[in-house]
């Protein structure tokens, strides 16, 4: 077979398995949320899928077939056409690019360094065990008669790796050997197993006997009752979309960096102990906070009743509802409100560290990425999970690390919601006040 018809059929297979093809695409919405279909209503919103392809078909932008000779440094496989009645001057030959695998034969290997690997990896040998141990089953692919298919190991590292250091694909190629478009493979491929075998497991909201606890957990330590979580959103950077490009357009940042930035909306739920029980993921970065809540499932769970004698600690950004507890937003506030208002900073204080803790970890979600718009929610609410699973498991992070939050708050349209909201408000900073638990500085 001629040269040029093998580069054009090699040239169409990365196009469509680049893009998906015409009839994979997807709406530029997608939107991913934790809420377990069996505890809350199901959501009014595209939930998101990874509709990946599976089979053991890697290395397929470095492979070519030809159909006689040709000098080449690179591995030669020559597959017989058996039983086909060819000659044998009409054997195809499969052509791989060797590459090194030598840094992550070393990663691997029992003497490498405990805190180099964490420093890579973001996590301990163990946690990094358990990891594969979950996912094995999922991620696992078959031999083939061309090649041995690549480790369990091998696939989960080129996803954590990559989540972790936020570095192109191409470096991620030279760091373990595999071809380029391999590499985004795999992390789409593990990425999705996150999602669907983890999150229910490692990122869901708590039953009533664990709500109760968060309740008496965060009481203790701020005064304030009922409080089940602390709510915060992030924008998380993209390259600009081809498709409803104003909508991601985030003038905000913008205006701060003077760079054009666009931008998605991560919005996550916090519990005392830091770890996400919620999140809603993929919505455009000019929607505002309040927006993007009345969006998540989390509001159709509480429209449903089901947040009932529960708060949810917001910002200023956040609107006050029967369920949502925000700060004093109007000037010349009273001794009793201001007490409030700081004791809602403490509070909140649990959501921002998280996700400075997850950005942090995951540098991946601090710089523009070369995944695509429709695949995002999912690598974003599999970093999510591996930042639970790191918090449950103890794992200590890098204070080096550390991401510090810039993201700037909106003041909702209708920033009071509920009267009974509004009153349960002030009778809180009144106790609060009268009780000794303000803490205020000019008492």
């Amino acid at each position: 077979m001629p040269k040029a018809t093998n580069r054009r059929r090699k040239r169409g297979a990365d196009e469509e398995d680049a893009g998906g093809g015409s009839g994979n695409k997807r709406s530029a919405t997608s939107v991913l949320t934790s809420l377990d279909v069996n505890d809350a209503p199901r959501p009014e919103l595209p939930l998101f899928q990874l509709n990946g392809r599976h089979g053991e078909d890697e290395e397929e932008e470095e492979e070519e077939v030809t159909g006689g000779g040709g000098g080449s440094s690179s591995a030669l496989a020559v597959v017989a056409a058996a039983g086909s009645g060819q000659s044998p001057h009409q054997q195809r030959r499969l052509w791989v690019k060797d590459r090194s695998r030598a840094w992550w034969e070393q990663c691997s290997s029992a003497d490498y360094p405990e805190a180099d690997f964490r420093a890579a990896f973001r996590m301990g040998r163990s946690t990094f065990a358990m990891l594969c141990d979950a996912l094995g089953a999922a991620v696992a692919k078959e031999d083939t008669a061309l090649r041995a298919a690549i480790p369990v190991r091998q696939r989960v590292a080129v996803c954590v790796w990559r989540l972790a250091t936020g570095e192109p694909l191409r470096l991620v190629s030279k760091r373990f050997g595999l071809g380029i478009s391999t590499c985004h493979k795999l992390v789409l491929e593990v990425c999705a197993a996150i999602r669907n075998l983890l999150m229910p497991r490692f990122l869901r909201w708590p039953d009533a006997a664990a709500a109760d606890a968060f309740k008496a957990r965060f009481q203790a330590e701020s005064g304030v009752p009922g409080v089940v979580g602390a709510i915060y959103t992030t924008h998380i950077p993209i390259i600009a979309p081809k498709v409803s490009v104003a909508a991601y357009f985030n003038r905000r940042h913008t205006e701060r960096n003077h760079k054009t930035s666009y931008s998605i909306t991560l919005q996550g739920v916090v519990g005392p102990d830091g770890a996400f029980t919620d999140v809603c993921i993929g919505w455009p970065g000019s929607m505002p906070d309040d927006q993007v809540l009345d969006r998540s499932a989390l509001q159709q769970r509480a429209a449903a009743g089901m947040m009932a004698g529960s708060w949810v600690v917001g910002g200023a950004s956040f609107p006050l509802t029967d369920w949502v507890l925000a700060p004093y937003a109007q000037p010349n506030l009273t001794w009793a409100q201001h007490a409030f208002n700081e004791k809602v900073v403490e509070l909140r204080r649990v959501a921002v560290d998280a996700f400075a803790r997850l950005k942090g970890r995951w540098a991946c979600l601090q710089k523009r990425t070369e995944v695509k718009l429709q695949d995002l929610p999912v690598v974003l609410g599999a970093c999510c999970v591996l930042h639970n699973i790191c918090e449950s498991r103890g794992e200590e992070m890098d204070p080096g690390l550390r991401c510090e939050l810039a993201d700037d708050e909106t003041v909702p349209e209708n920033p009071v919601r509920s009267d009974g909201a509004r009153k349960a408000r002030d009778d809180i900073a009144h106790n609060l006040l009268h009780s000794g638990l303000a803490g205020t500085k000019f008492f």
